[in-house]
């Protein structure tokens, strides 16, 4: 008989889980800390047991809905569901060595915009819009609204990987070493890319207040 290999990793994957849920539970970790550690657990366990995938959609579907209504409005509740049927389909090839499930989601979510970017272009229809954000939400979250016209500008003007490396710090909360992750670029990386968008932010916006939302630190944290 030949060695049960799956049945082996699966139940090292189930007692991995069990002990990232029980450091977890112990509250040594911040609130955020301790839910991504319940999140990796959760994911890994997934793997073998399908109901451990659950608590992951509650979790994560405003986060990621959010991210699809800031590049495809029209599109967003679609995308969603296509991201978590996708994330189900692959959740066994969840390693939480390379990175979090947040992370990890976040890859599947760019991976599926990217989708629907190419097939939109494909079809012939509207071209899909490219990836910003929706300036109404922008405006809200500025001190000034007499910033917003530089700040957008700024934005605009920005290389494609630059700019996406500045919004999912900015806008995803992720750190500098998770969006590297996201997009597929080593960490050191995004962080020189995060500290040209800095610079070339700075200076789009010398004429007016610094910008709010933390861009003067950004690519500054890990």
């Amino acid at each position: 008989m030949e060695p049960d290999h799956d049945g082996r990793r699966g139940r090292a994957d189930d007692r991995a889980a069990d002990h990232a849920e029980a450091q977890a539970d112990a509250g040594a970790d911040t609130d955020a800390d301790a839910d991504e550690r319940r999140s990796d657990a959760q994911l890994t366990r997934a793997a073998s047991d399908a109901a451990a995938f659950a608590p992951l959609v509650e979790r994560y579907s405003a986060a990621l809905h959010g991210y699809f209504a800031r590049r495809a409005p029209a599109a967003a509740d679609d995308l969603l569901s296509e991201v978590w049927l996708q994330a189900f389909a692959a959740r066994r090839t969840f390693d939480v060595s390379r990175g979090s499930a947040r992370v990890w989601l976040f890859g599947v979510a760019r991976n599926v915009l990217a989708g629907h970017i190419r097939r939109a272009g494909r079809d012939g229809g509207a071209p899909a819009p490219a990836p910003s954000d929706p300036w109404q939400a922008v405006d809200q979250r500025l001190d000034a609204a007499a910033l917003a016209p530089a700040l957008h500008r700024a934005l605009a003007e920005l290389p494609a990987d630059e700019r996406e490396l500045v919004l999912l710090v900015a806008w995803e909360e992720l750190t500098p070493t998770e969006a590297a992750a996201v997009v597929g670029v080593p960490a050191g990386t995004a962080r020189s890319r995060l500290h040209r968008a800095r610079n070339r932010m700075r200076e789009r916006l010398a004429s007016s207040r610094p910008a709010p939302l933390g861009l003067t630190a950004v690519g500054d944290r890990a």
